[in-house]
């Protein structure tokens, strides 16, 4: 007697391979793919400031000029696809297009070694614009008008060159320092695409 076709049993599917080493992420030779000066001979890291998703930021100085900065480590770890390496190299290279808009945050450089991706910028005392708004309680019309046009003023800078930020939020703007009038600086660019408005994200 033959079973019938939709009763026979049939092969269990094999699962997709994941190119990844345990809990390790995947087997990356270089994220950056180029060679970068060595970070520790550069510069001494100090203090936690902030946690991320992916990285984490510390407080560091620079050792020939004793300046401070803020630098983005990124466990390498914790880059599990091909797409999370994809989006630290474009957060970089979009930094870098950037470069020397008043209100972008400026990068001095990103480092690799074994097991992180350094990213070295400067530092904002001032504290992030949401505990801004929180210390304050509110702002006057003029002053939620000054910093609405500073804002949009970066969102059109960014367009202008190609770039969709795509994580606009007071989290991801910081105060240069501490003063009332203190500068707008946009951060984390870890979502950001490249786009052509003819053609869309590239």
């Amino acid at each position: 007697m033959t079973i019938p076709k939709e009763e026979q049993p049939t092969k269990p599917k094999k699962p997709h391979q994941i190119k990844r080493v345990s809990s390790a992420g995947l087997r990356i030779e270089s994220v950056l793919q180029t060679k970068t000066g060595n970070f520790k001979q550069f510069f001494i890291l100090g203090r936690k400031l902030g946690q991320g998703q992916f990285g984490t930021t510390f407080l560091c100085v620079q050792k020939a000029t004793r300046k401070e900065y803020a630098c983005k480590s990124i466990a390498k770890r914790k880059l599990l696809t091909d797409e999370d390496v994809e989006d630290v190299r474009r957060e970089i290279q979009i930094m870098h297009h950037l470069a020397g808009h008043p209100n972008v945050i400026s990068i001095e450089g990103a480092y690799e070694d074994a097991v992180a991706v350094h990213v070295v910028m400067e530092l904002c005392k001032g504290g992030e614009l949401f505990d801004r708004i929180i210390q304050h309680g509110h702002y006057t019309e003029r002053k939620a008008a000054e910093l609405t046009r500073t804002i949009v003023g970066v969102v059109e800078a960014c367009h202008s060159l190609g770039v969709m930020h795509r994580d606009l939020k007071p989290e991801n703007f910081l105060l240069v320092n501490e003063e009332e009038d203190s500068l707008l600086k946009t951060i984390d660019f870890g979502l950001s695409v490249f786009f052509k408005p003819e053609y869309g994200v590239v």
